[in-house]
C-alpha cells in the first residue's frame, strides 16, 4: 500500500442500490476497470454483496454491489433483498442508481422507504441516458430533486461509459477523509472460488434463454492449482430445481453444458491468468429456491 497519501486522500465504502436490471453490475464492472460481479439483461443475477476496490489518485472507493431491490415472498428473493438492504448500515456513501428508460416505481418507493434512516450522504445516478431523450430526462432530474434531499444528482450510461468521471468525483467529494482502507494492488475480497463459480452461473444464465429463470445455483467442488502455476482444474455443479430444466442445461448430447463450460472457462482464464480445465456436472436439488437449509448451504 502506497504510505505517502496527500492529506486531502479519501476513501471509503459505497453502496450501491437500486431496483433489479438498472445496471448496478455493468456500472461496476466499469468502474472498476474490469469484470467482477456478473451481468445478464434477466433481473436479480446478482445474489451476493460483491466488494470491487477502485483506487483513484485522491481517492479509493470500496464498492459494495448488491442485489436488486424488489418486492416478493419467494425466500430467495427475501433473502437476496435482505443483503442489498443490510449493505446502508455497511457503508459511507450510497449510490442509488435508477434506469431512465424504464423507471420501477415500486422498487423505488422501497428504496426511498430504506433510505428514510440513512444518515450518510446519498447519490442518485439516471442510467441508461443513452435510452431517452434529453426532454425526458431534464423530467426526471427535477423529479428527483423535489423526492429527496441527495448530495448529488448525475445523469450517466453505464453501457458508453458517459459522465461516469463526473459521477466520481461526485462521489469523492462525500467520502470521508482517510487513507485507503485496501491495497492498492487488490481489487476484490472475494475468493477466486466464488468468481469462478459466479462466472458459470453467468453463462448458464445467458445461454439458457428464457427458459431456466432463476432457479440455477452453483457450486464449485474441487479447486486445485498445479505446482508449476500453468493450470489450475476446477469442478463444479450447476444445480437446478427439476428435471427438465437439468435437460435444458445439458442440452442436446450435451452441447448446451459444452458451450456454457467452454464461456466460463475463457472468462476463468482470464481472471486467474492460467490455463483452465474446467469439468461441469449438472444436479436436480427438488425447490431448492424455497428451502432454507439449501439457501444456507448454496450462501444465500
Amino acid at each position: 500500500m502506497t504510505q505517502t497519501k496527500s492529506i486531502d486522500f479519501r476513501s471509503g465504502f459505497v453502496a450501491i442500490i437500486g431496483a433489479p436490471n438498472v445496471g448496478k453490475s455493468t456500472l461496476l464492472n466499469k468502474m472498476l476497470g474490469q469484470k467482477l460481479s456478473i451481468t445478464s439483461k434477466k433481473p436479480q443475477t446478482t445474489r451476493n454483496r460483491i466488494l470491487g476496490i477502485t483506487n483513484q489518485p485522491s481517492a479509493q472507493f470500496v464498492f459494495l454491489d448488491t442485489p436488486g431491490v424488489h418486492q416478493s415472498k419467494n425466500p430467495l428473493n427475501l433473502r437476496i433483498v435482505e443483503v442489498a438492504l443490510s449493505t446502508l448500515g455497511d457503508s459511507d456513501l450510497v449510490l442509488m442508481l435508477v434506469d431512465a428508460s424504464k423507471p420501477d416505481p415500486v422498487s423505488e418507493s422501497l428504496l426511498l422507504q430504506a433510505l428514510k434512516n440513512q444518515t450518510n450522504p446519498v447519490v442518485l445516478a439516471i442510467n441508461k441516458t443513452d435510452l431517452v431523450k434529453k426532454p425526458v430526462l431534464l423530467g426526471q432530474i427535477d423529479s428527483w430533486y423535489k423526492i429527496y434531499p441527495f448530495q448529488a444528482i448525475i445523469p450517466i450510461s453505464a453501457k458508453t461509459e458517459d459522465q461516469v468521471d463526473t459521477l466520481f468525483s461526485a462521489m469523492a467529494k462525500s467520502l470521508p477523509s482517510g487513507p485507503p482502507l485496501f491495497p492498492e494492488s487488490m481489487m476484490t475480497d472475494m475468493p477466486e472460488r466464488f468468481i469462478a463459480a459466479e462466472m458459470i452461473r453467468e453463462k448458464a444464465f445467458r445461454l439458457t434463454g428464457q427458459e431456466i429463470p432463476y432457479s440455477v445455483a452453483v457450486t464449485i467442488d474441487a479447486f486445485k492449482e498445479e505446482k508449476t502455476g500453468r493450470l489450475t482444474s476446477i469442478e463444479a455443479t450447476i444445480h437446478v430445481e427439476r428435471d427438465s430444466q437439468k435437460g435444458v442445461i445439458i442440452g442436446k448430447k450435451g452441447s448446451k453444458l459444452k458451450q456454457i463450460g467452454k464461456a466460463a472457462r475463457k472468462e476463468i482464464e482470464q481472471m486467474l491468468a492460467t490455463k483452465v480445465y474446467l469439468k461441469l456436472f449438472v444436479r436436480v436439488q427438488k425447490n431448492w429456491t424455497r428451502d432454507t437449509k439449501a439457501l444456507r448451504r448454496f450462501g444465500y
